[in-house]
């Protein structure tokens, strides 16, 4: 933990300076965040660096869950110092929005804030995307520390594909490629039309899938630039893939993108329901509402795909940006958004949701049950990518949706008891878990959450934490049998 803030209090320094170029008054306070992180991060570290470098799983979950909780409280500090976001909790919902990449917020005017606050609010998107604990796994083992009980419990999914044997080298090939990434869609933004500045903002909420935008309107603000969102569009898709795929793609291994079942169902519902969105908006929506939205540059037929698919991609995986508001569309877009809101990308990418590869096992496993009840004494295991699956992973994931749907019920009781409406109420547990950041009712795409209770935000930032590790990792933490089992073993050891 002393080496993420470490490396919390380096990332600030980059905005510090640029404020600083640019001749804000923030940039100091946001230097000064930066020293007190990158202090604490060293002072841990030395007073800490004889300690047991063996970590087992569980102390893994521990490290994670903790580790995000003080980079989120680190991260708030050039917030909270510059005081330009109001009130702690304020604070700390913005940043747990920004580090698990939700993208919802409580701004009411974005554009007023500095530059160097906006970057910062940017970078704790683009941090949090990969994963922090995959950042320091390829850091730790320079400590003597091993990487992969991080890695699982930061990844806990089922997929396990791995780019090379040793998980450092995992973690290093996949930031850079996520790095290329951001620096290419930043590039192609730029020469699209968008201001550098507004260009690598969107470029790290683009390929964190987080949604934080530099604009009230978000995307919208380029309605007439059918370019601009065009290339976020790629980019949202190429960020909501298993960057694992997109490792095997620069490798000209094309076979292993081709006969990746999980890819192809994720392009085959992004199709899908695209096509569904924009024969909605194309032949159901209220024109009148339709062109207060987003000017017809190129079209009416060409206006609606775009529109259509840049929504669908926004919420399967979880970015949140948004270029019109889809409430206002039609019922059976509302319907068809909100179900989308529990699909997720890929395993292995920065979206949040349940992930494609769990929908396609709990789906293949119900199919199987029709055919074990006609055939119960044949054996009739689940199959993902020609092989059967362990029986094992089939119980985690149903495990996993099971306990998904009780919090996300639990998070909208809550919320109804804040005093939100039924509405609001499960649109804000739905995207806060879900890490998708619009949502419904009073939270909607052209709404903030800063009518939220104190208490609501916090619950809401929880609901987000939870849902970024994937709730295992931080629900486990809450179990008795965790901590008994685990002051045993210590124990034991002294």
């Amino acid at each position: 933990m002393g080496v993420l803030l470490v490396f919390n209090g380096g990332f600030m320094i980059i905005p510090s300076v640029y404020s600083w170029l640019v001749g804000e008054a923030v940039a100091l306070d946001i230097g000064v965040s930066a020293l007190i992180s990158i202090f604490i991060g060293l002072t841990t570290m030395f007073f800490t660096k004889n300690h047991d470098k063996d970590i087992t799983q569980k102390e893994g979950y521990l490290i994670v869950s903790l580790g995000w909780l003080f980079m989120v409280l680190s991260g708030m500090l050039p917030y909270v110092i510059s005081g330009k976001i109001i009130g702690i909790e304020n604070s700390f919902f913005e940043t747990m929005s920004g580090y698990t990449t939700t993208g919802a917020t409580i701004l009411n005017d974005i554009e007023v804030l500095p530059e160097g606050i906006l970057l910062w609010r940017s970078f704790t998107h683009w941090i949090g995307g990969m994963g922090i604990i995959v950042l320091a796994v390829a850091i730790l083992p320079l400590f003597g520390i091993g990487g992969m009980q991080l890695f699982s419990a930061e990844s806990p999914g089922p997929s396990a594909d791995k780019v090379k044997p040793k998980i450092a080298d995992t973690a290093k090939r996949l930031w850079l490629i996520y790095f290329g990434y951001t620096v290419s869609e930043a590039i192609l933004l730029k020469v699209a039309g968008m201001g550098w500045f507004d260009a690598v903002n969107h470029s790290l909420s683009t390929i964190a899938t987080g949604g934080f935008s530099t604009k009230n309107a978000s995307l919208a603000h380029w309605n007439a630039m059918p370019l601009i969102q065009y290339i976020v569009i790629i980019f949202m898709f190429l960020s909501g893939a298993n960057f694992v795929v997109s490792y095997y793609a620069f490798k000209g291994k094309i076979k292993n993108v081709l006969l990746n079942e999980e890819f192809k169902w994720y392009i085959f519902f992004i199709i899908g329901f695209t096509a569904i969105t924009s024969f909605s908006i194309y032949f159901l929506a209220d024109t009148s509402i339709a062109s207060i939205n987003y000017p017809m540059v190129l079209g009416e037929a060409e206006s609606a795909i775009r529109h259509g698919a840049f929504q669908v991609l926004a919420i399967i995986t979880t970015t949140g940006f948004v270029t019109a508001d889809y409430t206002l569309w039609t019922p059976l877009l509302t319907i068809l958004f909100f179900g989308l809101f529990f699909l997720g990308g890929s395993a292995g990418s920065t979206s949040g949701g349940v992930k494609v590869i769990r929908h396609l096992i709990m789906i293949k496993n119900g199919f199987q049950e029709f055919r074990r009840i006609l055939h119960p004494n044949a054996v009739l295991p689940v199959r993902y990518k020609g092989s059967s699956v362990d029986q094992k992973i089939v119980y985690n994931i149903l495990g996993f949706f099971i306990l998904y749907s009780l919090s996300f019920i639990l998070g909208a009781v809550v919320f109804a008891g804040t005093g939100l409406d039924f509405e609001s109420a499960i649109g804000a547990s739905a995207s806060s878990i879900g890490n998708v950041g619009p949502s419904f009712g009073d939270f909607g795409p052209v709404d903030n959450y800063n009518s939220l209770t104190a208490f609501g935000k916090y619950w809401s930032s929880f609901l987000m934490l939870i849902g970024r590790l994937e709730l295992f990792t931080v629900l486990i933490l809450f179990t008795p049998y965790f901590w008994k089992n685990t002051l045993k073993k210590k124990s034991a050891k002294l």
